[in-house]
Order: structure tokens, then sequence, then C-alpha cells
């Protein structure tokens, strides 16, 4: 049987990713444009990988389980990479919530059904979850541990009208959903973790810093240990590491690559953000 990498999402981070784990294995590229999907096939194909792709739609249930059906229909999925997601900038609160929190957890309900043995996942989150204060148990157990199905109607998701704080919620529920999807996951010898990256460059990074909101996004990155963005490779090899047989130890954990950002928000030069945020 062929070995299947699915990648979801196929921008910067989630190819960086993919050329790590993908060699001699079939990759399957899934993205809400096929076109896009369509144009990282060709790029890696002349690279030596062997590719497939399909439309994806993560906010979708059915959707993901037609990905998950074509998916299986190759052979053994043996990497799982969801890079897919909507930003506060991109989306609606309603959008932002159906796509990065329904989703993603949806997504890792049902691969976790059918990961080979052995296998392993990882879904990049971000380091927005992390810059929201401590949950109440009650609502870290509902996010964590609600059926898919029924996340979107938890009351304080509901209550939720500012797509930043929507954002924020869907990475911190990402991390609780890889928490107690190891659980599942190693019931298959297989591993899911999460990394939340911080300003890496990626074509829509780029963006940002070179449009009308570069100053703020400078000074953000001056204000950290790093004193620089990251690059999507550097994420590609931590999650390289955690995907390999280096990483068999490693289940339910979340990995902030973000420079120090995070460490600099809560307690060093770039507190002031927490009045914006």
């Amino acid at each position: 049987m062929k070995q299947i990498v699915v990648l979801v999402g196929a921008g910067s981070i989630g190819m960086a990713i993919a050329r790590r784990v993908a060699a001699g294995k079939h990759l399957m590229l899934a993205d809400y444009s096929i076109a896009n999907a369509q144009a990282a096939a060709r790029t890696l194909e002349n690279a030596g990988f062997e590719c497939s792709t399909i439309q994806c739609d993560l906010g979708s249930k059915a959707s993901i389980l037609e990905l998950v059906k074509y998916a299986h229909s190759l052979g053994e999925v043996r990497h799982l990479i969801n890079a897919a997601g909507v930003s506060p900038s991109q989306a609606p609160v309603e959008r932002i919530l159906q796509v990065d929190l329904y989703g993603t957890s949806v997504l890792l309900e049902e691969f976790g059904r059918i990961i080979a043995h052995g296998g392993s996942g990882v879904v990049i989150s971000s380091q927005s979850g992390h810059r929201l204060p401590a949950l109440p148990q009650q609502q870290n157990d509902a996010l964590a541990m609600t059926p898919a199905d029924e996340l979107l109607q938890l009351p304080f998701l509901r209550d939720i009208t500012d797509t930043l704080k929507a954002y924020q919620y869907s990475k911190r529920c990402n991390v609780l959903r890889v928490m107690a999807e190891a659980t599942r996951w190693g019931k298959r010898d297989a591993t899911i973790n999460s990394i939340s990256p911080g300003i890496i460059i990626t074509p829509l990074a780029n963006g940002e810093l070179h449009g009308p909101r570069k100053d703020g996004y400078l000074k953000m990155i001056e204000g950290m240990p790093a004193r620089r963005a990251g690059t999507p490779d550097e994420v590609g090899d931590l999650a390289e590491f955690l995907m390999s047989s280096r990483g068999r130890f490693i289940s339910g954990a979340d990995f902030l690559i973000d420079g120090g950002c995070t460490a600099s928000y809560w307690y060093g030069d770039l507190q002031y953000l927490k009045s914006t945020h």
C-alpha cells in the first residue's frame, strides 16, 4: 500500500512541512482553492514529489469526509498536516469559528479513525491562542471534549462578536482538541501535536509588513527577543522532528515558535499590546 501524507492548506508553512515528511510517499494536497493546490502540486512534482489534489472546505464536514474517504482510498494515511484556516482580517466571526475551530476539530476526529499505526499529525495553530487569558476549567473541558458537531452551540462561543476573540478562542481550542485527541490517536500508536507560530514570513505576512499596518508589525518584531520574523522552514524543521521517529514520545503537546513574542507580550516590551487585545 502507498503511504499517504495529507496536507490541508497548501500555503508556505504547509509546503515547508510537506517537503520534509513526504519524500517517497504520496502527497495529497487539499485546499479551499483547487487552483492553489494544483499550483503547489506542480512545484512539488518538479522537485520529485508524487502528488494529487482535491478541493476541500475545512468549514464543511461533508467536504472533510470526502477528503478522508479519498485519502483512505489511496493507501494508509501516515501523516496529517493541517495548515489551513482564516485570519481575523479575512473573515467574520462565524466563518472563523466554523473553519478554524469546528473544522479543525472535525478533521482531527475523522482522521483519528483512520490514521496509520505509528502515524503522526501536526496542527498549525497560532501564538494568538496564547494571548487569551486562562479560561475557566469548565470552558477548557468543553472546548476539548464536546463532540465536534456540538461545538458551535457552546454558549460562550455564541456570545463572541469580535473577530480577534473568535480567532483566539479557535486557536486555544485547537491546542485543547489536540490534547484530547492524543488520547484517541494513541490507541492507534499515533501521535498528534500542535505548533503555534508567531510572525512567519509568508506572502500574506510580507504584504502586511509592506502595507498600511507595517509600523505596528515592525514595532512588534523589534520588541520581541529574537528581533526578527521567522521563516516557514523553521516551522517545518520543528514539525519534521515531531512527526519523525525522534518525536515518538511527544503527543498532545503545543509548541510556541514565535521568537519569544508571547513571552514579551506577557512580561516584556510588548505588554502594551494587552490594551489592544
